[in-house]
């Protein structure tokens, strides 16, 4: 049930912490339990492969099809889908494209080896995934942005199969989703999603080949299902819904700071949006603020089930009290509105992005700055990051010994070998002579 206005907790307050810890209890938690139905479909398209993958793509993507074939966009297609986009649609999927490019070259891990005292040879190699499954949701929006998102870091990173799935028509399906993976250069095209696109993914079928990872977010299903198959398959996390923490002082515009918030909330229902402020009266002038714009918000019932059920202002006497509660909290974004935010940047530990200044709303990083908008969601900035190229490629370390090397190092091995029990890892050794 909708609240009639969001609720504003007092750092200062004794309760706080009780009050704090609520707000963020079901956070990132799914609403109904979905993992049975998703253990089923997995174990399906493991058993039958395409002729329950088929039955699925008719029950749950409702696509009267008769063949897998109807639902895979060939490059032509995407081709001319790109070639025929509108104009300032193609220019500003060229702008962000390169930008995204740009930066995810800059990510490259570098190897590196070097001989060590003794002389033994030691170093670290990168080698790309060889295919990577690529999900794009597309239930309830259009998401070009992720298209590119998703398939750039992968085609940087030197992948070689990058294969996408989007729960978008296979009989008319957005240009603009397949002119953003025409860019990006997805490699195949396959219109379908939820848990059924996941397992199909990560098993293989006859039709749809098998990925060694899974990356992109989605619905509870499609993170259910991606939960499920890793150790199968990687993946990149469990997505949960979006969030967005704004820190902000009263020199704002809190029209800004309303509109940056609503960004969140019109994802979806699930979504949370926090203010942090250090003036109840502007924090109240924010709240005004966004009561005006959901008047008049396309997606104004989702953004206002957001805000209401799951958002909150909190006010702080200092900016500086901020920072425990915005390390604790981890949020997805980040929006440091504030005079003097890099003094602050340097503290702030656990962020999936940071947004520096009052010039850079989130919406800029969803789209064209460049750094990934694929983040940890629920308090997991805590111990992971961002969808990066580190995603997509495989550390291998190396180590070469020489004779002489070889016989200093197993004197010492060969004390642990005998600690440990282990018989023929000492054999092993000191039988080279």
């Amino acid at each position: 049930m909708k609240r009639n206005k969001v609720k504003f907790i007092n750092y200062k307050k004794k309760e706080f912490d009780t009050v704090f810890k609520n707000l963020f209890s079901n956070r990132g938690k799914s609403k109904k339990d979905v993992s049975l139905i998703v253990s089923d479909i997995l174990s399906q398209i493991e058993i039958k492969g395409d002729n329950a993958l088929l039955s699925m793509i008719r029950k749950y993507d409702k696509f009267s099809i008769n063949n897998l074939n109807e639902i895979k966009i060939d490059f032509k297609t995407l081709r001319k889908s790109f070639d025929e986009l509108p104009v300032k649609q193609k220019e500003s999927l060229l702008f962000a494209s390169k930008r995204i490019k740009v930066f995810h070259e800059k990510q490259m891990p570098k190897p590196f080896e070097f001989k060590d005292d003794l002389g033994v040879r030691l170093g670290v190699k990168f080698d790309p995934i060889e295919s990577v499954g690529l999900y794009v949701p597309g239930g309830k929006a259009l998401y070009p942005s992720s298209v590119l998102m998703t398939s750039i870091p992968a085609l940087v990173s030197g992948v070689k199969n990058r294969i996408m799935v989007s729960p978008i028509s296979n009989i008319n399906p957005p240009q603009i989703i397949l002119a953003a993976a025409y860019l990006a250069e997805v490699t195949e095209f396959y219109t379908m999603g939820g848990a059924h696109a996941i397992a199909s993914l990560a098993f293989g079928t006859r039709s749809i080949p098998k990925v060694d990872k899974i990356v992109g977010p989605g619905n509870s299903f499609v993170s259910e299902a991606k939960r499920q198959v890793f150790g199968k398959v990687g993946i990149d996390s469990i997505a949960g819904p979006s969030e967005i923490l704004v820190l902000s002082d009263n020199k704002n515009d809190p029209t800004w700071v309303a509109y940056d918030l609503l960004s969140q909330s019109e994802h979806d229902e699930d979504a949370q949006s926090i203010l942090i402020t250090d003036d109840i009266k502007f924090g109240k002038e924010v709240e005004l603020s966004i009561q005006d714009a959901l008047k008049v918000l396309p997606r104004k019932k989702i953004a206002s089930e957001s805000w209401y059920n799951n958002g909150a202002i909190i006010i702080v006497d200092d900016l500086n009290d901020s920072i425990d509660l915005i390390n604790q909290i981890a949020p997805e974004h980040l929006e440091l509105s504030i005079q003097n935010p890099n003094s602050f940047l340097k503290k702030i530990k656990n962020a999936g992005s940071i947004f520096v200044g009052r010039y850079t709303p989130e919406a800029i990083g969803d789209y064209v700055a460049g750094p990934n908008h694929v983040l940890p969601t629920g308090g997991t900035a805590r111990f992971s990051s961002g969808l990066g190229v580190e995603d997509f490629f495989k550390r291998s370390t190396f180590i070469q010994c020489n004779k002489q090397n070889m016989l200093i190092l197993r004197k010492h091995a060969s004390v642990l070998a005998d600690i440990e029990g282990l018989d023929a890892h000492k054999i092993s050794m000191n039988i080279r002579n």
